[in-house]
């Protein structure tokens, strides 16, 4: 596994020196990187921004925010590290008329993903589309079915499975080193959600509500590992401490702060996850049992500064290598591209999405799937009872179980499987 990070830190280094030539040589050739425009600029786009300045794959021609303080911010990413400030449309029709674009990044708030695709679908250009993909099953199913007519690559920003810890943790897996999956367990330990534009991540209705917002990742984690569909669900949660006496513009939030989920899988893997947002530092933990032993990846981190993260891997398996554990973090010129260093490796992927390459980046559908566990357990928290997925889904005269729709990893899933007896 040592060896194996090593190779993970190479690849990506030597990816960034590499198209860092290419992009010389393409240019000399009267080519050029591809060229991005970036809708949304605040904290998750100046992330981006910062990511892609870094990895040299492509350039950033044009940027679009409505908020004049976010656009402020996002031109002074570029002036710091010595870029040249991009064009600033004045609306989405200039942009998408822009005939130097090559993709479009949308890095929006979650209410309006729906709405930023409709505007730009109409270019045929790839998309980068921020987490979650939308905010309610409707306009996920809509979303996941347009990428299937889509004539190009839809990407979604689920960058933790780029983790150094869960990067090595999915690889494991997949080779088998648990044996077969049958117990999955995922926390997070952090503190309260930071300020916003607007502050529209304190209430759900532009959130989606914490399970769907923050927590679509460690769902698609859990997805991917369980490879099956959720058919079941039960979740208990609310406000205990963030937010309670917090209003903005008269609206009172309704965000929650902490939660208990349990998910039974239709091929009878059982998850878990824990969510308390009230913790002075961040700490995340997964553990995957199987039938030869147990996987833990965590990683501890802080949001204050001076505080570095380490991140570790252990495989409990009789003879592995990774039997004590070891440190497993990346290095300090990684970690700073954006969440220890894994929206770097998304926009590897990005990159060669745009190339017309093929890569293990987040799909529609399992952005859309993340979504579901994640709607069904703050349904479950809502109404205090076990979902189940497939009548809750039926009841709302919805069907994500479609052609397209299902991940890989469950494409041989036929209805009655998914929802064994």
């Amino acid at each position: 596994m040592k060896e194996q990070l090593d190779t993970i830190i190479s690849d990506l280094q030597a990816s960034m020196g590499r198209d860092a030539a290419e992009s010389a040589n393409a240019g000399e050739m009267g080519g050029g990187t591809p060229s991005y425009a970036i809708i949304g600029t605040g904290m998750m786009g100046r992330e981006h921004i910062r990511a892609i300045l870094q990895l040299k794959q492509a350039s950033i021609v044009g940027i679009f925010d409505e908020d004049a303080g976010s656009v402020k911010r996002a031109i002074r990413e570029f002036t710091q590290s010595g870029h040249e400030a991009p064009t600033v449309y004045t609306g989405l029709d200039r942009l998408t008329n822009d005939d130097r674009i090559d993709a479009i990044l949308i890095c929006t708030p979650n209410f309006t993903h729906r709405q930023m695709f409709d505007a730009v679908k109409h270019t045929g250009k790839p998309i980068f589309l921020e987490k979650p993909m939308a905010t309610t099953l409707e306009d996920a199913i809509y979303l996941a079915e347009a990428s299937l007519r889509y004539p190009a690559s839809i990407l979604l920003g689920m960058q933790y499975r780029y983790k150094s810890q869960y990067q090595l943790a999915l690889s494991a897996i997949s080779n088998g080193d648990v044996g077969c999956v049958k117990m999955i367990s995922l926390c997070e330990y952090r503190p309260a959600f930071l300020p916003k534009v607007k502050e529209w991540n304190k209430f759900a209705v532009y959130s989606g509500g914490t399970l769907v917002e923050k927590c679509c990742h460690y769902f698609d984690l859990m997805n991917r590992i369980a490879a099956s569909l959720p058919a079941r669900v039960f979740a208990s949660g609310g406000r205990a401490v963030n937010f309670k006496d917090f209003s903005y513009q008269g609206q009172t939030s309704d965000i929650d702060d902490h939660a208990l989920v349990i998910v039974d899988y239709a091929n009878g893997v059982k998850g878990q996850f824990t969510l308390n947002m009230f913790s002075e530092e961040l700490y995340e933990g997964l553990t995957v049992s199987g039938d030869r032993g147990t996987l833990r990846a965590e990683e501890q981190a802080s949001f204050k500064p001076g505080r570095g993260s380490s991140s570790k891997i252990t495989v409990e398996v009789p003879g592995h290598a990774a039997y004590d554990g070891f440190d497993c973090t990346f290095p300090e010129a990684i970690e700073s591209g954006g969440h220890y260093g894994s929206t770097l490796f998304e926009h590897v992927r990005f990159a060669k999405r745009v190339q017309g390459q093929q890569t293990d980046g987040a799909s529609c559908a399992e952005g859309l799937w993340a979504i579901i566990t994640a709607w069904m357990a703050q349904e479950s928290v809502r109404t205090n009872t076990v979902v189940d997925v497939r009548e809750t889904l039926a009841r709302l005269g919805l069907d994500p179980f479609s052609e397209g729709l299902i991940p890989e990893f469950n494409q041989s899933d036929t209805p009655d499987e998914a929802n064994p007896s």
